[in-house]
């Protein structure tokens, strides 16, 4: 009797603790109800304690959609569920019933706006080993998390003009490589180069070359319109944009629009050597992925493929395919020339 008296004080004490922790706390039991919504809770999801007590709806708090929270997954053993509603980061720790960790952007209903949590949610076990309670602790780091993804946006940009920089361009082709791979689909790649750009900078100065170089990336990115799409910075007046799912009709189509865009802009050019205005010289490549060939060799196809298209005269689109012929077409023995040292190139890649 004695006993039994000790264990309820011990009880109501430590659901009065729980209740003042500073740490954002919930408890439910082993059927998945709430038994405990301390105070820090209250603050940090807007839902009274009063709301959710006793009932299963303490998902609401942080989902517009019903769906499982980490406690519940602890409590029904489902930890292949992790990956599926915690694909931001999820923690198993080593040995078994230690519960679960998790990072998660959670909509807050109540409060009308997202927060991102680091989710702790922990078993309690009865001398039987019998589960009776589950802990879940929450903690607000959504000013870390949005400092963090500024500070990679920043990393993943070119300076000048906002557009993916090299790195961001280099990590994207190959993970669409591989994803081509296993869906045995087209995948684009666009190369395109300011023409003349040397030329516009000695005539008009570098500072209008760099509002050149933006006014012809901004619409570069206008032209990567699919959220799969990526266009880069390449390298100084080169340019590059990755189209997967997309062969190389419709690559040639969003190259041309590309092209004439740029001389929409109606940028004045008229260095000696160059045209009225600022052109776009733009190579194409298409490829369904194998094993024979990797992301190097597309490259080499699409560089070859611009250099095709900056010498025989550049404002214009040519594909990979087309590059030997567009020489062979252009008739003179220097673009013949040309066409061998390409095509001995291209047997080397």
């Amino acid at each position: 009797m004695a006993r039994a008296k000790s264990s309820e004080v011990a009880h109501a004490y430590a659901v009065r603790l729980m209740q003042y922790l500073v740490v954002p706390t919930f408890v439910i039991d082993s059927k998945r109800r709430v038994m405990i919504w301390n105070r820090a809770c209250e603050r940090l999801t807007g839902v009274a304690a009063s709301e959710v007590l006793g009932t299963s709806g303490h998902w609401r708090a942080f989902y517009e959609k019903r769906r499982y929270c980490l406690a519940d997954l602890v409590a029904l053993g489902r930890q292949d569920k992790l990956d599926e509603l915690y694909p931001e980061q999820h923690t198993v720790p080593e040995g078994s019933g230690l519960g679960f960790g998790a990072e998660n952007w959670c909509v807050m209903p109540k409060l009308g706006n997202h927060l991102y949590l680091a989710i702790d949610a922990g078993p309690i076990h009865d001398e039987d080993g019998n589960l009776i309670a589950v802990v879940e602790t929450l903690r607000d780091m959504t000013d870390q998390k949005r400092a963090e993804m500024a500070l990679k946006t920043l990393a993943a940009k070119d300076g000048l003009t906002g557009l993916a920089n090299r790195r961001s361009f280099d990590q994207a082709l190959e993970m669409e490589w591989s994803r081509a791979q296993r869906t045995k689909k087209p995948l684009a790649l666009l190369f395109a180069d300011v023409d003349h750009f040397k030329l516009f900078n000695d005539q008009h100065g570098h500072q209008s070359g760099d509002e050149c170089l933006r006014a012809v990336a901004a619409v570069i990115g206008e032209s990567a319109s699919r959220p799969t799409d990526l266009a880069a910075r390449y390298g100084g007046e080169e340019f590059a944009i990755i189209l997967p799912e997309t062969d190389r009709e419709g690559a040639c189509e969003v190259a041309e629009r590309l092209r004439q865009a740029v001389m929409d802009l109606r940028i004045t050019h008229d260095a000696a050597g160059a045209g009225p205005q600022v052109t776009l010289s733009v190579g194409v490549v298409a490829h369904v992925p194998g094993t024979d060939v990797g992301p190097d060799w597309f490259l080499g196809q699409a560089d070859q493929a611009l250099y095709a298209a900056k010498h025989t005269g550049r404002n214009r689109v040519i594909s990979a395919d087309e590059v030997l012929m567009t020489f062979a077409r252009a008739g003179n023995e220097r673009n013949q020339q040309i066409a061998s040292k390409v095509n001995q190139r291209l047997r080397r890649r």
